[in-house]
């Protein structure tokens, strides 16, 4: 009896000490086309009160300098899962749809392909938008904008499983790219019929999107509140049949991008919009997150991100809120799809009580595409030459360490329109005359000293108002070399050369003012 009760302990003994060295669970809460002015801990003046992603805030480490890779949904995606620039992959401008086929390579290490190889359980949950490929009905090609030649009944081929995730389920690209439809795993739900006719979307209560295939009962204003569900859900199922295995949660959100649907409880809660109503409707699903993870007691030991892709989109209907004193892209110039830091500059907090032990503030320069780099620097290990090659660790942000510190090197930016502008420390360089999309802020003012090319200093000018490329001929000789270096070594940081997809069309390389010739500068 004494030997049984001695082992008991130690087995007590053996689980408290591996549940303490527990590598950290993961949440990476992604919103989509919430600018940064919309998030109150970044602003204000904002009439949007996120109460729960302030929270997270107040006890973690809040970025003011931290960029997406890109304006838009596809882009952004593709660099936050594998550490590289999307145009250095066959996407040049736009997104993908939702017939799209997949966008990350199948060679590619991923966040949840690495996380795989430390032992983690995970999951996606929302919103893919990278692409995945889906079977034919006959020889016909697949149109990717409406599917016309999809067999639904056939497993779908290289998507979220095949990239590091145990779990999916969510849609395959925003909601209002077709198909209006839940994919679990490899399969898509439901039985599906195809909507030409706007009449049809009417009479099943849905704000007008792209015709095509639309699932029996798909309810726009609902899948926020059932992502929030799966994620609890999964979290919860984690907690309960792997206690001693952590797990990477990616909850990438449909809101507040259009259709701009909140449901009906937060309809008219904002008293400003309906996209403030949306937003409110996400800090809800933070809350609910934070929630859970205190109720089941693992709140120390999970990092939470949160963050927005890209800045809010012109279908938020920005001028009545700007009427309102709400400005969703704060003091910056532009928005979505933008070159601007509207466009690009963004909310991110990480919130980890075991390794950031006080609220901090960071203005160190950080790329979306640094996530990978910081998850494998906080397992001691450091990307592959062939991959994660434009990805750099800000793991000392954690203690503080390097607070104030702007020496990140280069960060290359990205429109829709696929343009291209380059930050290095208090410099940014556009290469475009305007903001490289045909989106525009209603509130934003001409630049002054128009030119074809822009340069800012942004220790003087964060508001983007005066062009001073023509007092600073030797930066922006520099910068352009830059550039081109960038883009010849298929790389960002130190390493290897890699293989870019080569700009193709002519008319790509005119839309980097005539690139080809900085391409051959050294």
């Amino acid at each position: 009896m004494n030997k049984i009760i001695f082992y008991f302990f130690c087995l007590i003994n053996f689980c408290l000490i591996n549940a303490q060295n527990k590598a950290p669970n993961i949440i990476y809460i992604l919103a989509d086309d919430m600018g940064i002015g919309d998030v109150s801990t970044y602003n204000k003046s904002s009439k949007i009160n996120t109460f729960h992603i302030d929270a997270l805030a107040k006890q973690g480490i809040k970025f003011t300098d931290y960029h997406t890779s890109s304006s838009v949904c596809t882009p952004t995606r593709y660099g936050i899962m594998t550490g590289r620039y999307a145009w250095r992959s066959r996407l040049k401008s736009g997104v993908t749809h939702g017939f799209s086929s997949n966008l990350i390579e199948t060679t590619r290490t991923t966040i949840a392909s690495y996380l795989k190889t430390k032992g983690y359980n995970t999951a996606v949950i929302g919103k893919w938008h990278l692409g995945m490929n889906w079977s034919r009905k006959n020889d016909k090609k697949i149109n990717i904008k409406e599917g016309r030649n999809v067999d639904f009944n056939k497993k779908i081929k290289n998507g979220p499983n095949a990239f590091g995730f145990d779990y999916y389920y969510g849609i395959s690209a925003s909601l209002d790219m077709p198909p209006y439809a839940y994919i679990e795993n490899n399969m898509i739900q439901g039985n599906l019929s195809y909507a030409e006719d706007q009449n049809i979307f009417k009479e099943l209560n849905m704000k007008p999107v792209r015709p095509g295939w639309i699932s029996e009962n798909f309810n726009q204003e609902a899948v926020v509140s059932n992502l929030e569900k799966k994620a609890i859900s999964w979290i919860t199922q984690q907690n309960t049949n792997t206690p001693n295995k952590p797990f990477f949660l990616y909850l990438p959100l449909t809101a507040p991008h259009a259709p701009i649907v909140p449901s009906d409880k937060f309809k008219g809660k904002s008293n400003l919009s309906a996209h403030g109503d949306f937003c409110l409707e996400i800090d809800a699903l933070v809350g609910k997150i934070i929630t859970t993870l205190d109720k089941l007691n693992i709140t120390d030991n999970t990092i939470i991100v949160f963050s927005s892709d890209n800045g809010v989109s012109p279908n938020a209907n920005l001028k009545a809120m700007e009427n309102k004193k709400h400005y969703s892209s704060h003091i910056y110039r532009g928005l979505k799809g933008t070159l601007y830091e509207g466009g690009h500059r963004m909310p991110f907090i990480i919130k980890w009580p075991k390794g950031i032990e006080k609220q901090l503030t960071s203005d160190k320069l950080t790329c979306s595409t640094d996530f990978l780099a910081t998850i494998m620097d906080l397992n001691n290990d450091k990307p592959e030459e062939h991959n994660a090659e434009d990805s750099v660790s800000f793991l000392s942000e954690f203690n503080g360490e390097n607070k104030s510190d702007i020496s990140r090197g280069a960060i290359v930016h990205h429109s829709d329109n696929g343009y291209f502008s380059i930050r290095e420390g208090k410099w940014k360089l556009i290469f475009h005359s305007g903001a490289g999309s045909k989106r525009k802020d209603p509130k934003d003012l001409p630049v002054k000293n128009p030119n074809k090319l822009q340069l800012f200093n942004l220790d003087k000018d964060l508001e983007e108002k005066t062009n001073i490329i023509a007092l600073y001929p030797e930066k922006t000789a520099h910068l352009k070399r830059l550039m081109a270096k960038l883009i010849n070594d298929g790389r960002s940081t130190d390493g290897i050369k890699q293989k870019t997809i080569p700009f193709k069309e002519e008319k790509q390389l005119l839309k980097i003012n005539a690139f080809k010739e900085y391409l051959s500068l050294e």
